[in-house]
């Protein structure tokens, strides 16, 4: 069967990006949109569009039923999940299979293994992949769990079994704050994900987050696309990422991604998933976290970098002719990626809403910015606060650096409170340019990267020569429009 429509069950950018892919292979496509959705610019250009309408997340982007109902009404031949939403929700999986329509990832099996992150973990161990030294038992007594972090050797992690986002997680550096620390672990995890089931882990105190691209084919065909860096976090999520990592040696890299393959192979993996790892600068020993089975919101430096297509990929896998072999594969130069938030660093990064004035931007062939918003269009508090992701592509990690430094300082997104200058800061940084951070960085530079700039003296020489411009001077009597600067202006 070849797929001739598909319904991209998702929104704003990622949704863009997948229906780019489909008009390049000529690909009818099908979008779904809440009414707050409805201006967005992939919403206009796809071939057929329908409303969710609007209330709570349950009643639009993951009303299941309603989803399918509309795929089936539209005679969609496959469903493309995007990432978060329903991405990796077994049943959904399960429901559109159901239909009669193809599920562009995995299968429901799969998804439901790798979800659970205990039994991710036993698997991987089965398979010879590394994991952290831990506890994943069922007995969640504080007796049971506290002689295992006696075991394992403190400091030690706690985290929600069912968990994400960092929700239910916490670092337990002595014996004496352990029963504190699972209590309020437990608390968070059952109100965020009603389980409050956790598991231990031992803490590795000089962390980088490295994670492997694969995509297989279900069957034979199982590859990997190297690795990414994404080390560069806040709350546990990823501002910045880069492909390749800087940290990693040759060899280190083909033991890392031939780890990941290993993985893919041994749980029969259909489609394009990320295998998320911790790697101890201190040992140079790397063990498995998690997988993501869907599409890796960083997917874009992997395609810089490897010159592929990822969703494309994944429609091959979907068509049954993913042809290319792991000799096809190789790296080209370096890539970065930088995450746009609608987030204030300075109130503790919390979301921000408004009205984009100005994107601003140029164009340039190393450069590429996902996005679905355009001058004069909402941002809503409602949605993940994402807003764009702007990548770069050079020769060399400094030269991406480099580039994506002048791409920041071109794109101020104005209107909306957003973190372009906290990630301009962090690029300056003489630790992030010699690759000298773990997944710390943040929090424990933060005063440094919110410190206010003082403005240089000539400057405020400047200024004192502005305030002697008499007003109205260049204002022309015969055009009524026109506005004085000066009148506004506050010195």
């Amino acid at each position: 069967m070849k797929v001739k429509k598909i319904l991209i069950a998702n929104r704003s950018e990622i949704a863009f990006r997948v229906l780019k892919t489909c008009q390049y292979l000529k690909i009818k496509t099908v979008v779904i949109y809440s009414e707050e959705d409805k201006n967005l610019e992939y919403v206009q250009k796809a071939d057929e569009s329908y409303s969710l309408g609007s209330g709570e997340l349950s009643d639009t982007y993951l009303n299941q039923d309603k989803i399918v109902k509309i795929a089936k009404d539209s005679k969609a031949d496959a469903i493309h999940p995007g990432y978060g939403f329903l991405s990796e929700n077994a049943s959904f999986a399960e429901k559109v299979e159901n239909a009669g329509i193809l599920f562009i990832g995995p299968t429901a099996k799969v998804i439901s293994l790798m979800g659970d992150k205990i039994q991710s973990k036993i698997k991987a161990q089965e398979l010879g992949v590394p994991v952290i030294p831990g506890y994943h038992g069922e007995d969640q007594s504080l007796k049971k769990l506290e002689s295992e972090a006696l075991k394992i050797g403190f400091p030690v992690l706690i985290k929600a079994s069912a968990g994400g986002g960092g929700k239910g997680m916490r670092i337990v550096r002595e014996q004496k704050d352990f029963q504190e620390a699972l209590e309020s672990a437990k608390s968070e995890a059952r109100k965020a994900f009603s389980n409050d089931k956790v598991l231990l882990e031992k803490y590795i105190t000089a962390p980088k987050h490295i994670e492997v691209q694969v995509v297989g084919d279900g069957k034979k065909n199982f590859l990997h696309f190297f690795e990414r860096e994404c080390s560069i976090q806040r709350r546990y999520q990823k501002i910045i990422e880069e492909c390749p990592s800087p940290s990693l040696t040759e060899s280190k890299r083909q033991e890392i991604c031939q780890t990941a393959v290993k993985l893919a192979e041994g749980i029969q993996y259909r489609g394009a998933g990320t295998v998320e790892l911790v790697y101890d600068q201190v040992s140079s020993d790397f063990y498995f976290l998690e997988m993501n089975t869907r599409l890796q919101v960083e997917h874009p430096v992997t395609e810089m970098s490897t010159h592929v297509d990822l969703v494309k990929l994944q429609i091959d896998v979907a068509n049954d002719c993913l042809k290319l072999q792991q000799n096809d594969i190789s790296l080209h130069g370096h890539s970065i990626e930088c995450r746009i938030y609608a987030e204030d660093p300075k109130n503790q990064f919390l979301p921000q809403s408004g009205t984009i004035g100005f994107i601003g931007g140029e164009s340039y062939p190393w450069y590429r910015v996902e996005t679905a918003y355009r001058d004069g269009d909402e941002v809503s508090i409602n949605y993940d606060p994402m807003i764009a992701k702007l990548v770069t592509w050079g020769e060399s990690r400094s030269e991406a650096i480099e580039k994506m430094k002048k791409v920041l300082d071109e794109t101020p997104f104005l209107g909306v409170v957003n973190n372009r200058d906290f990630l301009l800061k962090i690029l300056n940084e003489k630790d992030f340019q010699k690759s000298s951070f773990t997944t710390h960085y943040i929090e424990e530079h933060i005063d440094n990267l919110l410190k206010e700039e003082s403005l240089p003296e000539e400057l405020f020489f400047l200024l004192d020569e502005i305030k002697k411009i008499p007003k109205g001077l260049g204002k022309n009597s015969k055009t009524k429009a026109f506005t004085d600067p000066w009148d506004s202006i506050k010195l």
